[in-house]
C-alpha cells in the first residue's frame, strides 16, 4: 500500500502531521509493507525565487494580527510539537520560494533518500532556523542527508523535476486539498491536516487491501 502526503517544507503542521503519521505507521501491523511518497505543495507560490522575507511580520500582515499575536500561536504549536519531540523555534527566520526544495525532494525520491530529505529540511528550517531558499542551503542539508551534492547542484541549475512538482501541485487541486499535510491513503481515502495518531492509524487500517 502506498500513502500519498502532500507537504511544504515551510508548514510547521506537516512536519507535525509528518511525526505523527510514522508513530501510527509504527504501531501498524503492516508498516513495513507501507510505501510513504511525499508529494509537493506550495504554500505560497508567489514568492519570487531567491527572495526572502522575515517570517514574523509577514505571517502577521497576513493574517491581520499583531507580531504578539503570531508569537502566542507560535508558542501554543510549539507545545504541540514539543509533545511529538520536536523542537520549534519558529518566531525567527525568513520565508521563500519553496519550488527548488521540492525538486531536489523528487531527486531524493529517484535515490530511496526521500524521508531523510525530508527529515532534514524540516529540522533544518523550524529547529535550526536555516533557510531552504537558496542552493548552497539546499546542496548543503541535501548532502547532510546523504544525497550527492554534485548531482543536486546539478539538478538545481538544469531545472530537473519540475515538471513532477507541479504535476503533484495539479493533484493536489484535483483532490481538493487546500491546506497541508494532505495524506491519500491507497489512493482512495484523504485525511486533512496534522490528525491525532490515533485517527492517521485508523486511516491506516481502513485502506490497508482486503479490510
Amino acid at each position: 500500500m502506498r500513502v500519498d502526503i502532500w507537504a511544504d517544507v515551510v508548514c510547521p503542521w506537516c512536519y507535525l502531521g509528518k511525526r505523527r503519521f510514522e508513530r501510527a505507521l509504527a504501531g501498524f501491523e503492516h508498516g513495513d509493507e507501507v510505501e510513504v511518497v511525499y508529494r509537493s505543495f506550495e504554500l505560497d507560490s508567489r514568492w519570487p525565487k531567491g527572495e526572502t522575507t522575515p517570517k514574523l511580520p509577514m505571517l502577521a500582515a497576513k493574517l491581520g494580527v499583531s507580531e504578539a499575536e503570531v508569537r502566542g500561536m507560535h508558542e501554543h504549536l510549539a507545545g504541540l510539537a514539543a509533545a511529538e519531540g520536536l523542537d520549534y523555534h519558529l518566531d525567527d527566520g525568513v520565508v521563500g520560494n519553496t519550488f527548488d526544495a521540492h525538486r531536489v525532494l523528487h531527486l531524493a525520491r529517484a535515490r530511496d533518500l526521500q524521508d531523510p530529505v525530508a527529515e532534514r529540511f524540516f529540522r533544518a528550517y523550524f529547529t535550526e532556523g536555516r533557510g531552504l531558499f537558496d542552493e548552497e542551503s539546499l546542496v548543503g542539508l541535501a548532502a547532510e542527508a546523504g544525497l550527492d551534492a554534485d548531482e543536486t547542484r546539478k539538478v538545481l541549475k538544469e531545472g530537473t523535476y519540475a515538471d513532477e512538482v507541479r504535476a503533484d501541485i495539479a493533484r493536489a487541486r484535483e483532490l481538493g486539498a487546500t491546506g497541508v499535510p494532505f495524506f491519500v491513503f491507497d489512493n482512495r481515502y484523504g485525511v486533512s491536516g496534522a490528525q491525532p495518531v490515533e485517527t492517521l492509524a485508523a486511516a491506516l487500517a481502513r485502506a490497508w487491501p482486503g479490510e
